[in-house]
């Protein structure tokens, strides 16, 4: 079994958490993972990408080809459409549907979100608002998290609910339990 997964979103929205994350929960159930990541000046709201591959047997390359992406997990509509070309026939796209405006000429939401929902595989919500109703909002990349669990087949849900856990314990127990509860509420999104 293989999963291919790309991470994408604007600096500083959490992407590399959500990486570190997975590849904590990777680690744990003696899977095989191979990542590259890209912080194009991730520091001033720029790209932020990572490819990871999963697998239980040894994966040769870090990169994932393009069409062979079996998700895109993204922090930000724009940038899920940035690496569409990478995404499989079969695969989903899990994004938030709040864009980052951090360009002069950044699209317009309706654009964005329209070319999204003709994928066949798509769940979208505003995390970002969904996070911050629920006194949560700089978890909204574990929420993102949540809702791509079900779609990681190749981990546990259970296992990524504790590798939540184990990556974040270092912060304190209510960072912990803001973060569970994020991973929790996008668990229930489809």
């Amino acid at each position: 079994m293989k999963t291919d997964i790309i991470l994408c979103g604007v600096g500083g929205q959490g992407i590399l958490s959500i990486a570190t994350v997975i590849g904590e929960a990777a680690t744990a159930c003696s899977l095989y993972l191979k990542q590259a990541e890209v912080h194009g000046m991730s520091q001033r709201g720029g790209d932020v990408q990572s490819d990871l591959r999963l697998s239980d047997s040894p994966v040769g390359s870090d990169l994932i080809p393009r069409g062979e992406a079996d998700l895109i997990i993204s922090m930000e509509p724009m940038e899920a459409l940035r690496y569409i070309d990478r995404l499989s026939n079969g695969g989903t796209v899990i994004t938030s549907s709040r864009p980052f405006v951090n360009i002069p000429n950044y699209p317009a939401q309706e654009d964005i979100m329209r070319e999204l929902e003709s994928l066949p595989h798509l769940v979208a919500a505003d995390i970002e608002a969904l996070a911050a109703e629920r006194k949560f909002p700089r978890s909204a990349n574990m929420l993102l998290l949540g809702m791509a669990a079900p779609y990681l087949s190749i981990i546990p849900r259970e296992e990524l609910r504790s590798a939540v856990e184990r990556v974040f314990a270092r912060k304190g127990k209510a960072v912990v339990e803001a973060n569970l509860a994020a991973f929790d509420l996008g668990t229930s999104i489809k």
